[in-house]
């Protein structure tokens, strides 16, 4: 299990719901923010923001608070933000990518690298680690959207590159560049899906012994709550036993 998915599980298991949602819904109105403003404030003529309010919306995210952040841009006294990647290495040579969005670019940076060095990794200039990702867009459904017969036709038809199921749901994968219309398409025949992102996909992993494995998560955690950090991927591995020793609450 990779680590990027592996550590969204984790999070659901711990506490504080409430902050970790009010956090997730303000990254979130501020990529709808940013999207609005670079393009049009219509989802329906700017890929970017429709992308960002699918997201929203299979994140429960409020109609209210999306209609907010749009408007936000339209105001014209927002902040300038710039979407950064920052590339770097986790305990055990694990690579890591972040996400960011930020309106100061050295604080940003300042504050990523702290993190890396304080819990035993290192921060990498861009490119370092990003040639062992694929860029692709993930959509997911609960189990009970339909069979997987019934998921992978839909997805064959909304254009989507794969698709498979087990019993704790349906994951879609399609290129980046076609996620949001596949997530449409997908959303008017299965209706709206539990998640829609788009993620850096591990090409190769790197498996960590318990010790490495709970320095990463807390890596990550760290990353996570920075507020300028959108999104963080890593390609680490560990095994399920182990999984369940650093999980338990």
């Amino acid at each position: 299990m990779a680590g990027h998915s592996q550590f969204k599980n984790i999070m659901h298991r711990k506490g504080k719901q409430d902050a970790a949602r009010s956090k997730l819904f303000a990254k979130l109105a501020r990529e709808i923010t940013v999207a609005a403003k670079a393009g049009t404030p219509d989802p329906d003529m700017n890929p970017r923001l429709r992308l960002a309010v699918q997201n929203a919306r299979a994140e429960n995210m409020p109609k209210d608070n999306i209609e907010r952040a749009i408007k936000k841009a339209l105001g014209g006294d927002t902040d300038s933000y710039e979407q950064i990647r920052y590339e770097g290495y986790a305990p055990g040579g694990v690579a890591v990518i972040v996400e960011a969005l930020t309106d100061n670019r050295n604080r940003t940076g300042g504050a990523i690298r702290a993190i890396f060095t304080k819990y035993g990794g290192n921060l990498g200039s861009t490119g370092s680690v990003a040639h062992m990702f694929n860029r692709v867009g993930e959509i997911s459904y609960k189990a009970g959207v339909g069979s997987a017969d019934t998921v992978l036709e839909a997805a064959i038809d909304a254009g989507a590159d794969d698709a498979a199921s087990d019993e704790a749901g349906h994951l879609v994968t399609t290129s980046f560049e076609d996620l949001g219309s596949v997530a449409a398409a997908l959303e008017a025949k299965l209706g709206a899906p539990d998640s829609v992102k788009a993620v850096w996909k591990p090409t190769l992993t790197t498996m960590v012994d318990e010790e490495k494995a709970g320095s990463i998560l807390k890596l990550v955690a760290a990353l996570e709550d920075d507020d300028d950090v959108q999104a963080v991927f890593s390609n680490f591995e560990v095994d399920e036993a182990t999984l369940a020793r650093l999980t338990a609450a």
